[in-house]
């Protein structure tokens, strides 16, 4: 129906343009040239409003649906890999959470996701910690560095912002089959479309059912969830969009690790295989149950105000059942064993209002954000322990019962409230482009100990802050500065059972980002510098949490996005971080360099379309993916190998050979089956890297 202000989505839009800019020429349906709109990729996520990445002053990086789709990617870890300054690796082969270490940083890892503007509530201190499967999902972007001003508590190293798959106004159907080694199979489903003739109401329907083996003896990983969503445009004004989003993870796969010595270096002569299961099939258990439902209100007053509210409620239960070992005994072949239970029910709502105005004034074009937001979640959480006999992981066998009784050891309830004021305008001068923002957040926590009857609280209010400044030259060229805050409070408490006080950083980048006119390519240079104060950590997993004062990350992250020619397709990324502890009361600790973060970090991806002969329909696509200087342990005492990984992909297009809509695709991770440690927690906790997989995928939309 024309006269309508919203831009619909439609199929091609959503599942190819997404993913670069394109301003090049293409086939129309004739077979004749036709020119397509510039797409431009934007920087939604850094500033809530539609600024193109060029002009937004921080770094930003997407991930479309087209190339996830080509890397066949099944975690958001996997998503994100050949994304400079994020590393994937740092429980190695486990799938069960979407860790994503960023610029150094891990503390964010398990809370800072987003999904379409909202928060993915969870909890750090537990084990309930969401995960949103990419086949849902229609882009990825990647913001480094602080987002505070606009999201409240955040990591300093950045945050990953998801979008949905969103109801069509075309008819979009497509199913999907995969199948792989380790026994992968996977069923799904995406169907969009109008509901009436005036095309006023859309809907979507996303499904799918997964399972796999995993490399670790029994452990299996399973999966079932569905996305249904449905758009109204009730006016030519005013848009709601329902959403819902349902997961059932009745297997969660293995999350363990085995000591440096044994897995990096040998011991006593031998090292471990790296398929080694440490723990008990009748007491591991992962099960994950999360439900969202909200809804996304957008109404124009007119071409200049805009104002926009976005609600979810979510909910989830988490049981977990895990025998783990925990370093040698001695100089023997024995590994000593302990047991770790949970039952956890978290619900939580976010709701973000905001309110748009775009207008002119005195030479200069504004655009300002203005908004509130709310957060509140709780966690009951009853946690268990215990200990289990020895394991021999060199001869291993299984079976054992535990040693005496397994006990209740916490009883608590996690509860945060978070509410947020925040106002950002965003000015265009000439070629100038400068952004200043400030939020101001009332944060509230509180711990209650059923066993004990002891509460501890903590009520925190905290300013965020940034500003930015990018000069957008005629030939493509932008140069920025910016200066962002972040702050972190958390539920962790010290040896005492009192909260932490919130963890506070700030960051200074320097860069330039270049996108040639007229093209699909984009290039970009950060240098980054990043304090934080305050930090949570634990030397071992069973410590309590501590304070160890102030980190210092700065490094640098180059990026490139080009088309070599008209068929081939390269991006490459290389990042050095150097992330240390600037200050530390833990003797020896202060100027060492921090875990699980790689100091240097270099990816390249190429892929090559044939359009002519034999091999017209077909692509082919190989990465490799370096990683170095990772410390084993806060001493600093070991370091973990330096590893190459290699990935490759080919698909081919059956409509070539008469069946039209069918496409098929090989994807091949780990390669070259390295064998490798990922990362370390400590000397006592290493995480091995994923085997080679293979799986093979047949999709057909009709």
């Amino acid at each position: 129906m024309q006269g309508h202000r919203f831009r619909r989505p439609t199929t091609a839009w959503l599942l190819g343009a997404s993913l670069l800019p394109l301003t090049a020429a293409a086939q129309s349906p004739d077979g004749d040239a036709a020119t397509l709109d510039t797409v431009t990729v934007t920087g939604q996520a850094a500033t809530k409003t539609e600024t193109p990445a060029l002009e937004t002053p921080q770094s930003v990086s997407n991930v479309g649906r087209e190339e996830m789709d080509e890397r066949g990617v099944r975690t958001l870890r996997e998503a994100t890999q050949y994304t400079p300054g994020v590393y994937t690796n740092q429980v190695g082969a486990s799938n069960r959470y979407d860790y994503l270490v960023m610029r150094g940083f891990s503390d964010g890892s398990l809370s800072n996701t987003y999904l379409d503007g909202l928060k993915v509530m969870g909890d750090a201190n537990g084990y309930s910690s969401m995960v949103i499967d990419p086949y849902f999902l229609e882009n990825v972007e990647i913001v480094k560095g602080p987002a505070s001003v606009l999201y409240g508590r955040s990591s300093p190293g950045g945050l990953v912002a998801l979008t949905s798959k969103k109801p069509l106004f075309e008819d979009h159907r497509e199913l999907r089959f995969s199948i792989g080694d380790n026994a992968q199979r996977s069923a799904g489903f995406d169907v969009s479309g109008p509901l009436d003739d005036e095309r006023r109401v859309a809907y979507r329907l996303v499904g799918q059912a997964s399972r796999a083996d995993t490399q670790f003896g029994p452990i299996e990983e399973k999966r079932y969830a569905i996305a249904p969503s449905i758009t109204w445009d009730a006016t030519d004004d005013t848009s709601l969009t329902l959403m819902a989003y349902l997961q059932k993870d009745p297997e969660g796969g293995y999350h363990s690790g085995v000591p440096y010595e044994g897995s990096a270096v040998s011991h006593n002569g031998r090292k471990i295989d790296n398929t080694f299961f440490d723990g008990e099939d009748d007491y591991d258990t992962f099960e994950r149950y999360q439900r969202m439902v909200g809804y996304d209100l957008e109404h124009r007053f007119n071409d200049s105000l805009t104002a926009r509210q976005k609600l979810r409620y979510l909910n989830a239960d988490v049981e977990l059942n895990q025998v783990y070992q925990y370093g040698w005994i001695g100089e023997s072949n024995e590994l000593r064993r302990y047991y770790s239970g949970g039952r956890e029910s978290l619900q939580a709502w976010t709701v973000d209002n905001q309110l748009e105005a775009d207008f002119h004034g005195g030479g200069i074009e504004h655009t300002v954000l203005a908004g509130l937001d709310y957060q509140h979640r709780k966690n009951d959480v009853v946690w268990t322990s215990g200990s289990f006999p020895s394991i021999d992981p060199f001869a291993p066998h299984h079976g054992a019962e535990p040693i005496g009784e397994i006990g209740v050891t916490n009883d608590e309830r996690h509860a945060l409230t978070q509410t947020g004021v925040y106002l950002q305008d965003q000015m265009a001068i000439d070629r100038w482009r400068l952004t200043l923002g400030g939020r101001y957040d009332w944060v509230d926590i509180e711990n209650t100990d059923h066993l004990t009857g002891n509460d501890s609280t903590l009520d925190d209010t905290q300013f965020s802050g940034r500003a930015g400044v990018l000069y957008l030259f005629d030939n493509g060229v932008a140069p920025y500065l910016s200066y962002n805050t972040a702050f972190t409070p958390t539920s962790f408490v010290d040896a005492d059972g009192d909260l932490l006080e919130p963890m506070e950083g700030e960051q200074w980048e320097t860069g330039m980002k270049y996108q040639p006119p007229g093209t699909r390519d984009r290039y970009s240079i950060a240098l980054f510098r990043i304090d934080q104060e305050n930090v949570a950590t634990k030397e071992q997993p069973t410590d309590p949490y501590r304070s160890v004062g102030e980190i210092e990350s700065r490094g640098v992250e180059l990026q490139a996005r080009t088309h070599v020619t008209d068929n081939f397709r390269l991006q490459a990324g290389y990042s050095y971080t150097d992330i240390s502890y600037a200050r530390s009361d833990v003797p020896g600790e202060q100027g060492n360099q921090a875990i699980y973060a790689p100091r240097h970090q270099a990816s390249v991806w190429g892929n090559y379309r044939f359009d002519q002969g034999a091999l017209d329909g077909l692509d082919a696509g190989l990465g490799v993916r370096y990683y170095a200087d990772i410390q084993a342990d806060r001493a600093n005492t070991e370091q973990v190998p330096d590893y190459t990984l290699v990935d490759a992909t080919l698909g081919y297009d059956l409509s070539q050979v008469g069946l039209q809509g069918v496409k098929a695709r090989l994807n091949v991770g780990n390669l070259l089956d390295e064998e490798y440690i990922a990362s370390c927690n400590s000397l006592e906790y290493c995480y091995f890297g994923a085997e080679r997989n293979v799986r093979a995928t047949l999709s057909y939309r009709f």
